[in-house]
């Protein structure tokens, strides 16, 4: 008995203090740049000696984000994203299906689920880590801006090897600032997002010069890009 009441009581302050920091640190991202994540560790580990390369990563802030790559991930990654509070159950009941049916599996993560991920987290699949990503999408959601989830999304996500962010991507694959990028130059970098270890923005290759043309398409569609409760403090 006494070991089990040491056990509950391990448990307990365990789970207490995790809330307690994961809490803390998402109120200090709410303003303050992530400047490292786990995946650019994780990334920099797994390179060989040979080839070591580190990682290229500026931290920049919404306003130097092109509107055009904002508006591009959101159509390429999560059309949904200003309606939705952290999770599309359409998407999720859509891939569920699909699975039933032993087709291939849509992404139904959304990009606040991307973004608690590519934070706090990291990539490999497990139901802990789903788990974990569940609980941080929730806490960004509720303490974070719409804004700033797409501003800590576009500045921490992989966009290339090594490359991390808006503006490492924009210099790496067009040789200008993220602020400068055109219409299809966001739409190439969108397109590459379910596997930028192995597609190219540029020069594109016919299957991605495919989803930049449908990505356009659905900027079209999406019209202006406004956001819900704008946090006008971000830095």
């Amino acid at each position: 008995m006494k070991f089990i009441k040491h056990f509950f009581k391990f448990t307990f302050k365990t789970l207490f203090w995790f809330f307690v920091l994961s809490v803390v640190i998402v109120i200090v991202f709410k303003w303050v740049p992530v400047q490292i994540t786990p995946l650019m560790v994780i990334r920099n580990v797994e390179q060989t000696d040979a080839n070591k390369k580190g990682w290229k990563h500026d931290w920049v802030p919404i306003e130097e984000i092109s509107i055009n790559l904002q508006l591009a991930v959101i159509c390429s990654e999560d059309q949904n994203f200003l309606k939705h509070h952290g999770f599309d159950i359409k998407a999720i009941e859509k891939a569920y299906e699909n699975n039933k049916k032993g087709k291939k599996i849509k992404g139904a993560s959304t990009i606040s689920q991307q973004t608690a991920k590519n934070v706090f987290l990291w990539p490999s699949r497990s139901w802990l880590r789903k788990g974990l990503e569940t609980y941080f999408a929730f806490l960004i959601e509720l303490i974070w801006s719409k804004e700033r989830i797409i501003e800590v999304y576009l500045n921490s996500i992989e966009m290339g090897p090594g490359i991390y962010g808006a503006e490492a991507a924009s210099k790496y694959w067009f040789k200008k600032s993220a602020s400068k990028l055109s219409v299809y130059e966001a739409a190439a970098i969108a397109s590459i997002l379910p596997n930028p270890l192995r597609y190219k923005a540029n020069p594109a290759t016919s299957y991605i010069e495919g989803r930049k043309s449908w990505i356009v398409k659905q900027m079209r569609y999406f019209g202006p890009l406004n956001y819900p409760n704008r946090d006008d403090n971000n830095e």
